[in-house]
């Protein structure tokens, strides 16, 4: 699954996960709002999703397709690693630096370090060694060895729940947000054997509950949290003027 929309080559934004759906909880609703206002959006997820204990293979890339067109992604892909061995490996580092380098995104989004399911975090590691690799003039990659620096690295939240340093309204985005969630029946949704009703098994509502939280602290409906290494410059003064 490479392409989902008609594309321009370089990105505003390229999000990574570690498994397909990991960048929707995170940051679902931050793409679809950015996609609405003629925004370029990649995801790359890093592996398969193969060890997941519900769906397949084939059937998780349906899904992640699906979603990503309910988001207005235009590129997606995943480069096949292996489910739990996101370990730091150079052969890793430098396939991902050739994506960036690739599409060019003006910022870069990984899953929040601190978080339950380990490959959350070791994505996040993998990718923020990939940026800086991708800017290095001599650093050589499989498909462009042209340096790409991309301006910034943000991190998203998936099962946590941390005290954002800034925070995005969602609010007119969230059924989007939540469409792109229910894309993924495998994982969010089963099937009673005895009634054959679909039942939604509640991580989709604690998804939804959190970006209410945040949303109540910033003087929103919904919000998405997110964390930097970095201080933000505002170009507009505090008054938003």
């Amino acid at each position: 699954m490479k392409k989902v929309m008609k594309m321009n080559k370089t990105l505003d934004i390229l999000a990574f996960g570690a498994h397909a759906d990991d960048v929707e909880i995170g940051m679902g609703g931050t793409i679809a709002k950015l996609a609405a206002a003629g925004k370029q959006i990649g995801i790359c997820d890093l592996t398969d999703a193969d060890l997941s204990s519900n769906g397949t293979v084939t059937l998780r890339k349906q899904e992640a397709r699906k979603s990503a067109e309910i988001l207005g992604v235009v590129y997606r892909t995943s480069l096949g690693f292996p489910d739990r061995g996101l370990y730091m490996q150079e052969e890793y580092i430098n396939k991902i630096a050739d994506v960036i380098r690739t599409y060019k995104p003006k910022l870069v989004f990984v899953p929040y370090i601190v978080d339950r399911h380990p490959d959350h975090g070791n994505c996040a590691r993998l990718v923020e060694e990939a940026v800086f690799s991708a800017g290095i003039k001599k650093y050589r990659t499989p498909q462009t060895n042209e340096p790409h620096k991309a301006a910034n690295v943000y991190f998203y939240m998936i099962n946590g729940f941390h005290r954002p340093d800034f925070a995005v309204d969602i609010s007119e985005f969230i059924e989007k947000k939540l469409s792109a969630l229910q894309a993924y029946e495998s994982q969010f949704v089963r099937t009673d054997d005895s009634f054959d009703t679909p039942l939604v098994n509640g991580y989709i509502e604690t998804v939804e509950a959190r970006e209410k939280m945040f949303g109540k602290q910033v003087g929103v409906t919904f919000a998405e949290g997110f964390k930097t290494k970095v201080p933000i410059l505002l170009h507009r003064d505090l008054l938003g003027d």
